[in-house]
């Protein structure tokens, strides 16, 4: 009976992890091969487009941001060449082909 309990409330974790909605964001850096590329909680969306507009618009020097895991990454806002945000099943195209 135990282990049945234990099995369902780890059931319901997982799903609960998968019904999380995660936004992919990319960054791209004027004289950088690399894009800078991080996730973020669905619920962080407009206070994210909002700090990158501040940014793009000068009133900031450096474009802070925070992943999903806790990671803080800097950005000079000068450096910034162009900026995606969209959900991370969206459709990306891996490799060679049409």
């Amino acid at each position: 009976m135990d282990q049945r309990l234990a099995l369902g409330h780890l059931t319901a974790c997982i799903a609960t992890h998968f019904e999380e909605d995660i936004v992919d964001i990319r960054i791209g850096i004027t004289q950088a091969v690399r894009e800078i590329s991080l996730e973020q909680n669905d619920d962080e969306r407009d206070a994210t487009k909002a700090k990158i507009e501040s940014a793009l618009a000068g009133t900031t020097d450096v474009l802070w941001l925070t992943d999903k895991r806790g990671r803080t990454v800097g950005v000079a806002a000068a450096k910034i060449s162009y900026v995606e945000i969209g959900s991370v099943e969206g459709d990306r195209r891996i490799g060679f082909g049409g």
